[in-house]
């Protein structure tokens, strides 16, 4: 019986001693982040076509293609954004520019520098940058990365 007890609680030692191998060496191959946004280094990537001309994403951390993905969002001074929305909530940042936001049903939000906005998934929603130079936008996705033009088909 003693040693059936004893093999018993070697077991859940080792399981437990694996465990948090894992858990502590999954945390210890993610690095930490930290990038300014007017890096020369940063690589910008287009946007879906029905977005201005000169509208550029750049990834700062994660894969868009996966959950919790940080990006920045630009676009040149007087850019319309059409309507459009996302699968995921967006939780915004604008770092320069200034935004007008408008989410169907809502009146419209002027965002400047510094300013927090948060957009619930699926909500259409267009923007205007104004005049006083690019928007830049720091955009955290839940899900993965979209934006899809118009309304989302209910």
């Amino acid at each position: 019986m003693k040693t059936s007890a004893l093999i018993i609680r070697t077991s859940y030692l080792i399981i437990l001693l694996l465990s948090l191998f894992i858990c502590f060496t999954s945390y210890a191959q993610e690095n930490s982040v930290s990038i300014n946004f007017d890096d020369l280094n940063l690589e910008w990537g287009g946007c879906p076509d029905f977005m201005p001309d000169g509208c550029n994403i750049s990834v700062l951390q994660g894969d868009p293609s996966e959950a919790n993905t940080d990006v920045l969002f630009k676009v040149p001074a007087n850019s319309s954004i059409p309507m459009h929305w996302h699968t995921s909530a967006e939780r915004m940042i604008l770092l320069s520019g200034e935004m007008q936001v408008t989410y169907e049903g809502e009146e419209p939000t002027i965002l400047k520098t510094g300013s927090y906005a948060y957009g619930p998934a699926r909500k259409p929603h267009t923007a205007k940058c104004g005049d006083s130079g690019p928007c830049v936008l720091f955009i955290a996705f839940n899900e993965p990365v979209d934006a899809n033009s118009g309304k989302p088909d209910e």
